[in-house]
């Protein structure tokens, strides 16, 4: 099943991207909008610090949130360990 499009195109995109690199994406759950989740989900990945991430359903600056969303995936440790 498909999941729901994010209002902001911006945000779609690194949720897309996100997805491309294995990550997770659940709609729904308190505040946020969605959280995405790192494959892997260990202590090996910055100590957990990035291997959940919420994502907003609006915020003030949909650019920058959407640029702290692909770094979260970026330098994620499982992500670098494949060479993307």
């Amino acid at each position: 099943m498909a999941r729901r499009s994010h209002p902001s195109q911006t945000i779609e995109g690194a949720l897309r991207h996100a997805e491309l690199n294995g990550w997770r994406v659940v709609v729904g759950g308190g505040h946020a909008w969605g959280r995405i989740y790192c494959p892997l989900n260990d202590a090996d990945c910055r100590c957990g610090e990035f291997c959940i991430t919420s994502v907003w359903s609006m915020p003030k600056n949909a650019q920058s949130h959407a640029r702290a969303l692909r770094r979260a995936v970026d330098n994620c440790a499982h992500v670098n360990q494949r060479g993307h």
